[in-house]
């Protein structure tokens, strides 16, 4: 009897050690506990692969980039017409990652009233020198068009859209200065996604004061100054990264042409 014993009690302590071991050993691979599973994660994360739950919160997007625009333009109190835009800012957003990768900004010389105004520089925070000297609106474009090709945004395969907060960038302020001075719009610029309907869409409420409420609604801090256009861009691609993280999928706002 003795000697049975002690043979079992002899197999039960491997037994629990080969136990322990596996166990340690699945601790070191998948990180079982909280400690080691945020350990793990990260080196998955610097490897270029997600958690699965990071990326079954973040479905998939209808589009390759979002091209986030702002323009801003000459204005007064009563307006001038015809307003001219004198800043165009476009950020590259990555569909997948929603993170900026690409900048295009230029500031862009006015013709026809050709003097801001101390309203426009009050409400947008452009002066005289900033705008002197710029390229023409015509120059600008070609710029946008040479940087779009060198983006690879004008490749058929690559599904791109442009994202304005409202509707009046691309279908009054582009569309009629362009009338104005005879030059024509490219087809790029005639589909956008219009970022107060589709947080309306998200949210259910309506963003009375644009970025503003957009921002407050998603608990998020104001990025630099209210009419900077690039400023504007910044906190519209924010919103687009935290609404999309939230699951929402942003489609075509705007009618065809």
């Amino acid at each position: 009897m003795v000697a049975l014993f002690s043979t079992t009690a002899t197999r039960l302590r491997l037994w629990l050690l080969q136990r322990s071991r596996n166990t340690l050993h699945f601790f070191l691979l998948f990180g079982v506990s909280q400690g080691c599973g945020s350990t793990t994660t990260g080196k998955l994360a610097s490897h270029g692969f997600a958690s699965m739950a990071a990326m079954s919160s973040f479905p998939p997007q209808r589009y390759h980039y979002f091209l986030v625009l702002d323009f801003e333009a000459t204005c007064d109190k009563p307006q001038i017409h015809p307003q001219e835009i004198i800043e165009f800012p476009i950020l590259k957003l990555n569909g997948r990652t929603m993170e900026i990768e690409s900048t295009f900004h230029m500031y862009v010389q006015p013709v026809v009233h050709s003097q801001l105004t101390p309203f426009c520089t009050e409400l947008t925070g452009i002066i005289q020198a900033m705008v002197d000297g710029q390229p023409s609106l015509q120059q600008v474009l070609e710029r946008v068009d040479e940087w779009m090709a060198k983006e690879g945004l004008l490749d058929p395969s690559v599904k791109s859209i442009f994202v304005t907060c409202g509707d009046w960038d691309l279908k009054v302020m582009l569309p009629g200065q362009c009338q104005y001075l005879g030059l024509p719009v490219a087809d790029y610029f005639k589909q956008w996604i219009n970022l107060k309907k589709a947080y309306s869409f998200a949210m259910g409420s309506w963003p009375k004061n644009g970025l503003l409420d957009m921002n407050k609604g998603l608990n998020l801090q104001h990025i630099g100054r209210p009419h900077s256009g690039i400023d504007d861009c910044k906190n519209i691609a924010n919103i687009m990264k935290t609404l999309a993280h939230r699951g929402f999928i942003f489609k075509q706002t705007s009618k065809p042409f």
